[in-house]
């Protein structure tokens, strides 16, 4: 019996002995990664031992590894029927349920786990990544550092750390805690110095939260890193442009582009053609850049990187059509590219189809929740919108002691994207002590403007102009109507009609002097910096006369921020009746000046940020025969926004030509303008 005892277990020993031999094999597929074929080792053994706790484990593990997480589930859920408490058992089907996305589920269970058993790694590990995936990042934290207490320096669990400070600073970028995220990734690079995750992260954060300078060390810090070079030098350029600094971003780029050789890895190839191409598009470069775009394109055409391209040029020259359908040709690509749903939504805009744009950018913050472009156009849009209170008052006199005193207040109500309700005052005090000429002017009015298609805007204004002079009183009828159109690409068409009264001074005003005005405005530009505008006025008056008014001007844009350009214009004057002792009334009237005009337009300065406007010009005018007469202009403007609702601005015009009111006359105006945004938000639902 001893014997048999023996022999007996000797066999029962060495079979173990090959089983586990035989087992190893499906151990190193699961060590090394080789999932599927773990799957087929231990699907196989188990047909030989069905009931191998052992193999029946790996075997789930090789199942949910493999792309078959619900399986995983099904299989470690028999397992914990056939053996409960198994903590083995319980820590695999825990990660199972991670597997499959189940993190709400897999957080009860791992909280379970911990409280069994809280030195276990597995479980704390498992319980942090859980955590992770929910992006309860802080306790995740909290945990990942109690496993590390428990395995010191365990690489899965640094790794781990890695991607939680990651996560969170992701999230705090996401709510626009900018010092908070760059704080986070710091510390992350503290335990994973020049790490390529962190790096990239840290250097997007700068860059949305507008650190410049910090974001141009950290680019110029990884360059020493051959992986990141590229990426790095691109990323200069960039930041170049962020600071309106496109020709050091062309700088940039094409030295980086020079430095391609056959060594180059496809993907910083790609970037550096794409930022090149982008930083000719910012300098305006627009033919070259086309040029470039077609040559990089061969055999790529319907690539989305391509596609971005010419989407940009497109709207860069103003082709916004076309720049619709190339973003619309990405999505059809792929549906969720943030330059695809973003750049749709611009396009769509600068097409007049709000509601569309509107719904474009909140398809973007689907596939990209609380991304700060994204956000950013939409309150941009909103601003459009919102409802507000404008008043300005000015003082203005002339050499012929004539003088004035003015104030306008203005409220806009947009009720939809298409329909705007606006009212208006305006009151003027005008006098002249040496003809003994005075008069008041009180004008009441009502606006309404609709877009009656995407490039058709009609604006109406209608009014009561009640006025009381000392020689005269009367109420006049006020109106202009006026159509704003967008026929062709870069070019603007308004046509008009306005009936008003001759207001310019008292003398004019006590005599009632009725001007019905047809006119039109049209405008060109071009993607060379030239453009030229031309604005005509045929009017008629109640004491039979009539006027004929053409301002046109050639202009170059010398530099976009702030604006610069310069020109020249040329305006032509004719009346059918001359009656010089009641207004200026020539029977011809030519003028010409060269200009120079700088803007810092108040829609690109910056809360607590100041913006101007400075025009000069000088030139000649001739009247009928007369000599010709030297002339200048000035008009300026400055103005302090307080915030994206309120801004304050002060503003002074000085001009010595005829057309204003007479020969030898000299003009001089200054006031100040208070805007006002008074709501947060439109007061119609956006969608």
């Amino acid at each position: 019996m001893k014997n048999l005892s023996f022999v007996i277990f000797l066999l029962f020993f060495t079979t173990n002995i090959a089983f586990a031999q035989q087992m190893q094999t499906g151990f190193t597929y699961l060590e090394t990664g080789n999932y599927k074929k773990a799957e087929i080792f231990f699907e196989n053994i188990l047909k030989e031992y069905p009931k191998n706790k052992t193999a029946k484990l790996c075997y789930g593990r090789a199942v949910g590894l493999n792309g078959k997480p619900e399986q995983a589930v099904t299989i470690f859920t028999e397992l914990l029927t056939t053996y409960p408490g198994d903590f083995e058992i319980q820590l695999n089907y825990a990660e199972s349920l991670l597997w499959s996305k189940k993190f709400n589920q897999a957080k009860e269970y791992y909280v379970q786990l911990t409280n069994t058993n809280p030195k276990s790694f597995a479980a704390l590990l498992g319980y942090a990544n859980t955590l992770s995936n929910l992006k309860e990042y802080t306790k995740a934290l909290e945990y990942v550092n109690k496993a590390l207490e428990v395995l010191p320096n365990n690489p899965n669990a640094m790794v781990s750390k890695k991607y939680i400070y990651l996560g969170l600073a992701n999230q705090q970028q996401q709510k626009q805690q900018y010092k908070e995220a760059i704080a986070t990734l710091k510390t992350d690079m503290e335990l994973f110095p020049k790490d390529r995750d962190i790096y990239l992260n840290l250097a997007n954060t700068y860059i949305i939260a507008k650190k410049h300078q910090e974001a141009e060390a950290l680019f110029v810090e990884m360059q020493q890193d051959s992986t990141l070079y590229f990426h790095a030098k691109n990323g200069l350029a960039l930041n170049a442009h962020l600071q309106e600094k496109d020709k050091k971003a062309l700088e940039i780029s094409t030295k980086t582009l020079s430095e391609i050789d056959e060594t180059t890895p496809k993907k910083d190839i790609k970037s550096t053609q794409e930022r090149y191409a982008q930083a000719l598009i910012w300098n305006r470069k627009y033919k070259k850049a086309k040029k470039y775009i077609d040559e990089i394109a061969k055999g790529k055409e319907k690539e989305n990187w391509i596609l971005g391209l010419k989407a940009t040029l497109y709207t860069y020259t103003g082709d916004f059509n076309k720049s619709l359908n190339t973003y619309n040709a990405i999505l059809s690509n792929d549906e969720t590219s943030f330059d695809g749903n973003l750049g749709k939504a611009n396009a769509l805009k600068a097409n007049g189809q709000i509601n569309n744009a509107y719904l474009a950018a909140r398809e973007t913050l689907v596939h990209f929740p609380n991304q700060k472009d994204a956000l950013n156009f939409i309150n941009n849009l909103n601003s459009s919108y919102i409802p507000v209170f404008e008043s300005d008052a000015r003082y203005s006199f002339d050499n012929g002691d004539s003088k004035a005193y003015t104030s306008t207040s203005r409220v806009v109500f947009p009720m939809s994207t298409k329909l705007t309700l606006s009212t208006q005052y305006q009151y003027k005090k005008a006098i002249n002590d040496v003809t003994d000429n005075n008069s008041t002017s009180n004008l009441i009015g009502a606006g309404l403007g609709y877009q009656l298609h995407p490039k058709i805007n009609f604006l109406g204004t209608v009014g009561i102009n009640k006025i009381n002079g000392n020689k005269s009183s009367y109420d006049q009828f006020y109106t202009d109507i006026l159509f704003k159109t967008k026929p062709f690409k870069l070019q603007h068409l308004d046509i008009g009609y306005k009936r008003e009264l001759q207001n310019f001074n008292a003398e004019l005003l006590n005599r009632e002097i009725i001007q019905n005005n047809f006119y039109g405005n049209y405008n060109l530009s071009t993607n060379f910096n030239l453009g030229w505008f031309t604005q005509y006025y045929y009017t008629t008056q109640n004491d039979d006369n009539t006027r004929n008014l053409l301002f046109t001007s050639l202009y170059y844009n010398l530099l976009p921020k702030p604006a610069l350009k310069t020109g020249i214009n040329f305006q032509y004057l004719t009346f059918k009746n001359q009656v010089p002792t009641i207004y200026f009334s020539p029977a011809e009237f030519k003028a010409i000046e060269v200009f120079v005009n700088l803007i810092k337009d108040r829609g690109i300065a910056k809360s607590k940020n100041w913006y101007y406007g400075l025009t000069t010009a000088i030139g000649y005018q001739y009247i009928e025969k007369q000599a010709k007469q030297s002339t200048y202009r000035i008009q300026s403007n400055i103005g302090y926004k307080f915030t994206d609702q309120c801004y304050l601005e002060g503003f002074a015009n000085h001009s010595n030509i005829a057309s204003a009111a007479a020969s030898g006359f000299t003009f001089t105006e200054f006031g100040v303008k208070f805007t006002w945004h008074f709501l947060k938000k439109p007061i119609f639902k956006t969608l």
